[in-house]
């Protein structure tokens, strides 16, 4: 989007954050209030006070703005993508591994950071198929993206492929032995890492 190419601290990469935030806000409060398939755009641009084309500009359709806080998922890549390793991963399944577990329980970590919001969020999504379906693009998006960093770390192809694939497994894991519960879900994920070594 546009605003990524801000100065973080601009005015106007601040004033877009602000948009951005508000549209989140309003479109979960008028879900929350009238049920996913009965808000519209234009209800959402309302509520949030902006109009359609800053709501276009940030998502693209409704059912993005349900995925608001996936950024966070992007940025704890970026952290990782600038922390040095000691040595290429090349094809030690046991070092991609660890830099995947170390993403993936940040990235739970944080998205867990407001329980109630993601408990919100994933019984929205668990009612909607075209949101369970979004759901699963993504996080293929995440594992994708996963491969990629671990092959700029030096790892080989396949490596990262099966290291990034198997963190997924693990969020998965977490899931079903935390019951999807936000206050273990990250030691969840962690510890079925755990269970590989």
């Amino acid at each position: 989007m546009e605003q990524q190419d801000l100065p973080a601290g601009s005015l106007r990469a601040r004033k877009q954050r602000r948009a951005r935030e508000a549209i989140i806000k309003a479109a979960h409060e008028l879900f929350a209030e009238r049920g996913f398939d009965h808000v519209t755009v234009a209800d959402i641009a309302r509520h949030a006070e902006v109009g359609r084309a800053t709501f276009f500009r940030h998502f693209g359709d409704k059912q993005e703005v349900v995925f608001g806080s996936d950024e966070q998922i992007d940025t704890v890549i970026a952290e990782a993508a600038r922390a040095p390793v000691d040595a290429p991963i090349g094809d030690s399944l046991p070092a991609a591994l660890a830099h995947v577990r170390t993403i993936v329980v940040a990235f739970m970590e944080r998205l867990t950071e407001e329980p109630e919001a993601y408990t919100r969020h994933e019984q929205l999504v668990a009612r909607h198929a075209e949101l369970r379906a979004r759901s699963l693009t993504k996080q293929r998006r995440y594992v994708e993206g996963l491969t990629e960093l671990l092959r700029e770390k030096g790892a080989e192809r396949e490596t990262a492929a099966l290291a990034a694939e198997i963190g997924l497994a693990c969020f998965y894991a977490g899931r079903t032995a935390s019951g999807n519960d936000p206050a273990r879900l990250a030691a969840a994920v962690d510890a079925a890492f755990g269970r590989l070594a």
